[in-house]
């Protein structure tokens, strides 16, 4: 049974500003730069180093959320494990997740019932310095109104696992899916650049990604692919860049997009 406490924020002061008044200046801020659009987004990919790096392309998925946020009520979250060895999805036994800009409630119930697939876990360890979930909660603070979280870390697992977890939790237009990883990691600029585009490709032609090379997230973000042609979903490029382009030199580069997928 979940426990009633709270995971406390592990990367703010480093992955984001720890301080508060100065993160709600740095997300709105990114967030304005960004273009609304007009679509209703069902889930979204967006990219999870820090924010002076992927910050802006991060927000460019989100801002598209800006016209339906009073709608959504519960966001179901998947990244990939950095930190802690794995099988399966870890999720957390805590009732919330805080951040500088307050507490997250975590949706129990949502979590209950996924809890009886095999590939399932209660792991609260996974989860205490996870920064690939983490840092998209401060968007999400700023977006939306009351909402509660459904978050995994994904581990040793396959896509048709993630699938039926995302499946079970799609909701309607009160649960947004989103899925968070970087792309490539460590190359020369141009190489990077050239295989991002690849595997963007891909994503959008709702084709699983082959290689962890392409994406750390490649397990969740195949699963959300998996998902989407169940579906009939259809999926659109909102950013790409490297952190060449932001804050980063251009001989080691990490990459990061965001996309967004809709409903017929």
């Amino acid at each position: 049974m979940p426990a009633v406490s709270a995971r406390p924020a592990a990367v703010a002061g480093s992955f984001y500003p720890g301080d508060s008044p100065e993160l709600l200046r740095c997300v709105d801020d990114m967030l304005l730069a960004g273009d609304g659009g007009g679509r209703r987004p069902k889930a979204l990919i967006v990219p999870h180093a820090g924010y002076i790096y992927s910050g802006p392309t991060a927000a460019s998925a989100f801002a598209t959320l800006g016209p339906f946020a009073s709608e959504i009520r519960r966001v179901v979250l998947f990244g990939p494990a950095h930190r802690v060895a794995i099988n399966g999805l870890a999720a957390p036994t805590v009732s919330a997740f805080v951040t500088p800009l307050g507490s997250v409630p975590v949706d129990q119930a949502a979590l209950m019932t996924v809890c009886r697939l095999p590939q399932v876990q209660w792991n609260d360890s996974a989860h205490a310095h996870e920064h690939s979930l983490e840092v998209q909660l401060p968007f999400l603070q700023r977006l939306l109104g009351e909402f509660a979280i459904a978050p995994f870390v994904v581990g040793d697992t396959n896509a048709t696992a993630v699938a039926e977890v995302m499946n079970a939790l799609w909701g309607g237009d009160e649960t947004l899916v989103v899925v968070s990883s970087d792309l490539s990691h460590y190359l020369p600029y141009a190489d990077a650049q050239r295989i991002d585009r690849a595997s963007v490709e891909a994503i959008r032609r709702l084709e699983p990604l082959r290689h962890f090379d392409q994406a750390c997230g490649a397990l969740p973000i195949n699963g959300l692919v998996e998902t989407a042609r169940q579906r009939g979903l259809t999926a659109e490029l909102l950013d790409l860049c490297n952190s060449g382009d932001t804050a980063g030199d251009k001989a080691r580069v990490v990459g990061y997009a965001a996309l967004a997928f809709y409903e017929s």
